[in-house]
């Protein structure tokens, strides 16, 4: 894979990341092999899934898990890294606190299916439908969710009806 790419997609990531106050981690080395990942997922399947989970190669039942994932902002909170570690908390990058493994928030495939079957829609007398973005929580109201999170730049497929 040529370099370029990497670090084409590591510069976007990383601008993206500031912009919406988050941070990348700082191993440079390290965080390159993660964006490899994720453009190798790119290739393989047309969406940028974790390069730490397994993909089921179904954009549909793999959408928590496309960078940023879902579980990402509740890791972060909790842990200081998100599960890969791509993403670091403001006291992992300063040296206050130290990177440690994490366990898995993305519950198991069957829980999964059965969360997905078990949603409703919720009604509403708004004038228009409020969406959520899945990764960060924005919440805007409008006829079609944002084509991209204006917070933590998710694509228009992470938002979902809230209300």
């Amino acid at each position: 894979m040529p370099e370029e790419r990497i670090n084409k997609l590591y510069e976007k990531l990383k601008k993206d990341a500031e912009a919406g106050g988050y941070h990348l981690n700082p191993d440079i080395d390290f965080t390159k092999k993660l964006v490899r990942g994720l453009i190798v997922n790119e290739d393989r399947y047309g969406y940028q899934a974790c390069p730490c989970r397994i993909s089921s190669g179904t954009k549909k039942e793999d959408i928590d898990i496309i960078c940023p994932c879902d579980y990402r902002d509740p890791d972060l909170d909790e842990y200081g890294t998100c599960y890969c570690a791509l993403y670091v908390s403001q006291d992992i990058l300063n040296g206050k606190k130290e990177l440690g493994s994490i366990p898995e928030r993305r519950l198991p495939e069957e829980e999964r299916k059965k969360q997905t079957e078990g949603k409703v829609e919720g009604l509403s007398s708004l004038k228009y439908p409020v969406w959520r973005c899945k990764v960060c929580g924005y919440l805007c109201a409008r006829d079609e969710p944002p084509e991209v999170c204006p917070i933590c730049k998710a694509k228009k497929d992470r938002f979902e009806r809230f209300l």
